[in-house]
Parts: C-alpha cells; structure tokens; sequence
C-alpha cells in the first residue's frame, strides 16, 4: 500500500518524531510505501516527503493561533473562529491535492488528531478524512485531557472543534493508543474502542557497547576509576522527579556514588526547576557528587564547539551502572526501555498513569517507589545492587527478556500487520 503519514516534524528527538521512525521503518521492510507530509523536516529520511510549512508548531500562523485560542484569548470569538476556518481550509486543500498526486491508500496520523497544539491541522485533517473516505490509523500519544489547563479555552465554537476533532469519531479511522489508560479514557469519552501499541526498542540491535570511544567518558567528565555510576537519562523537567534522584544520592552516603543528568534544561520554563536542583546539591553539600552534563551529550557521537568528545545516549548507558528513573508522569516511559535495552538495573517510581498497568507489572524486577517517596528500604535495597555486580547482572538479563517479549520490534511488527 502507499501509506501517506500526517505529523507536525519530524527527523528529531521528541518522543512522537521517534517512535514515528520506528513505525516507518517497519512498514517499509513490510513492503509499503511511505509519502510523507509535514511541516518540519529535521533529518533526512529515507521516505517521499512533502514539506507544507503551515504544519509546523512554530510556523507563525500556528503560534498565533495558540496565543489567540488558549494562552491569552481576548479576541472576538466570531472573527478568530472565521480567520482559522479560512487557514484549516487552505491547509485541507494543500493535503487533499497531496492525497491525489501521491495516490495515497491509507493516511496514518501521528498525534495531530489527538492533542490540539496545531489545531488548524487536526481540523482540517477530520475534514479531510469526512469528505474522501479514506481509511485511516490515528496513532495518538497524548491527549488535551492529560494536560490540565493547557488546551482550556473560553470560546464555545472552538471548544466544539476540539471535541470533534481530537481525536476524530469517524467509522473509517482506526485509534491507536500508547498505554491502556489512554485506551479506558477513549471509551469513556466517545465510546471509541482503540488498539493498545507500546512504544518499543530495536532489541536486535547492539546497544550501550562499551569501547574505546566511550571509555574517554570517565577521564573526561573528571571521575575517578572506582566511582559507582547512576545516569538519568532525560531532560530536566519537573515532572522526571530528578530531586528524588538526588535525595538518594545524599542518602546513600558514599563519595562514589556519582548521579549524572544527560538532558538539558531548555524546556524548563524560566528554568525554575533547573535552578531548584542546583539549590538542593549545594544544599546537601553534593556538588561533587551530582554533575549536570547535558553540555557534553548528543543524539549521536560528535565533537563540541571547543573539540571535545560528545557522547550519544548509548555511551551514557554503556558507563552506567544502573538507571534512575523516579518521574510523577509519563505518557509512556521510553528511559525505562533504554535502560533495559542496555542491561542496566533501573530505581523507578510508581509513575501514573503507566508504570504499574502497562510495565512493572509484567514482572520487571527494579526498586519501584510510590508516590516519590525514597523509604530507607529502597535505599539499602539500593546500596545492596549498586556494590554487587552479579546482582546487577542477573536484574539487567531478566529484564532484557522481558523487555524483547513486550517492547521489541517485533511486537510492532505483529501490530502493523493487523492494522495495514
């Protein structure tokens, strides 16, 4: 089939651009065709792409909209609703013409029917889909519900397009979710039934290989040979629960422990939360033991600005001895998979509304806490993985199984099968 893709950017590291790839990768060795439509295009794929600029988050037109719809709506309610009916129009026309020209069979729609941060798209997309018919499998990450007040506004009319479109409540469209809350909510709401697609990991593929290059990563970083490694792979944003990480740094009470953070803090707003944690490490007297190293890690290998070594997230993981991972949400949870993927214990918190329903439940053996809370069992139980080294090996080959039963490509690929 000639399967046309739907999704705002693409060829990035955000969570729906990832896991999209993987997706096309595997239809693609299914034997379709992919045509792809966005308004980003980040890296080159190995796909037919059509770039409408309109699609993209940051196209001007998109930012106003969500300044004028949800951030600051003092507008007349009549003339934003015609201004964006007349911008939903141009951009259906611009994707029915692509439907034609690239004899598309079967549309498949990453997250732009589901959470209304280009809600031009996702209109024009539900009417699209009403006037051709076409079959379609909307892949939904997240929904307006999920964010609290994010996607509340004051007018009437355009909370009517939000209910109707996101998602879309059409007999031809197929719902895919990420987790089963998502799926509950669904049929609560719109009484739409949804098939429940984990995100997942190439489990055939070498990962977090310790060799020559990330070898450097030690001496470079300036720790010493018998420091004991956690890494919290993830960006610094509140919700990743990255002080309780630290907390358990504190309360481990040995200088080896050395807890470093890989992600940036650039979409930490006003970077309030970064500077919290840079309070508590200096408050618990810890700036030797926690590092912030976002500087000197990439998506892949690569030399920094001053020639020195950047290393990927595979490297961050082979170095590891064992993962923290202590967030208060998550729509699915893709560092809990990585860690396991490279065979390193990983501490958890009982995350809502997935970890327990959609993973820990599966019978992966880790130190889970409930609702953050670090009990001085957890820390010993801890402390007793970090300093044994068969332990760590005998957790991280258990879960590594279970990981490549539940969260493989190979799952995806039985999925796809059923829905193309």
């Amino acid at each position: 089939m000639r399967i046309g893709v739907i999704i705002g950017r693409i060829g990035g590291i955000d969570g729906v651009a990832l896991e999209t790839e993987k997706w096309l990768c595997l239809l693609k060795k299914l034997g379709h065709d992919i045509q792809l439509l966005t308004g980003n295009l980040e890296a080159k794929l190995p796909y037919g792409v059509t770039l409408l600029p309109e699609l993209d988050f940051h196209h001007p037109d998109t930012v106003l909209e969500q300044k004028d719809v949800f951030y600051k709506p003092r507008g007349n309610e009549q003339k934003l609703f015609d201004r964006l009916r007349a911008q939903t129009r141009r951009i259906e026309h611009e994707i029915l013409t692509w439907l034609v020209r690239e004899r598309i069979d079967v549309i498949l729609v990453q997250n732009a029917s589901a959470l209304p941060c280009h809600l031009r798209m996702g209109w024009a997309i539900k009417n699209v889909l009403e006037q051709t018919g076409i079959p379609c499998v909307s892949h939904e990450h997240d929904y307006f519900w999920e964010r609290g007040e994010r996607y509340k506004t004051p007018y009437k009319s355009l909370r009517k397009v939000i209910k109707e479109c996101f998602p879309v409540n059409l007999p031809h469209v197929r719902h895919v979710v990420i987790n089963s809350a998502g799926q509950k909510q669904l049929l609560k709401r719109y009484g739409m039934r949804s098939r429940i697609v984990p995100n997942v990991m190439d489990f055939s593929k070498p990962f977090a290989k310790r060799d020559r290059y990330n070898s450097q990563l030690r001496q470079e970083l300036r720790l010493r040979v018998d420091d004991i490694l956690l890494f919290q792979v993830t960006r610094i944003v509140r919700r990743k629960g990255i002080e309780t990480a630290i907390d358990l740094v504190h309360r481990l009470d040995d200088p080896r422990f050395k807890l470093l953070v890989t992600g940036t803090s650039k979409d930490d707003d006003n970077r309030a939360y970064f500077k919290s944690l840079e309070g508590q490490v200096k408050r618990l007297n810890l700036t030797q033991q926690v590092r912030f190293v976002g500087n000197r890690f990439a998506n892949v290998r690569a030399l920094s600005k001053h020639k020195k070594p950047l290393f990927s997230l595979s490297d961050a993981y082979a170095q590891a001895q064992a993962c923290t991972y202590f967030s208060t949400y998550e729509g699915f949870g893709n560092a809990f998979v990585e860690a396991v993927l490279a065979r390193r214990p990983i501490f958890v918190n009982n995350y809502k509304p997935v970890y327990w329903p959609d993973i820990g439940s599966k019978g992966f053996e880790t130190v889970m806490l409930n609702n953050s809370r670090l009990t001085q069992s957890n820390v010993s139980q801890i402390s007793d993985i970090l300093l044994n080294s068969r332990a760590q090996k005998e957790i991280a080959e258990h879960n590594f199984k279970l990981g490549k039963k539940y969260f493989s490509f190979e799952v995806l690929r039985d999925h796809l099968v059923e829905l193309f």
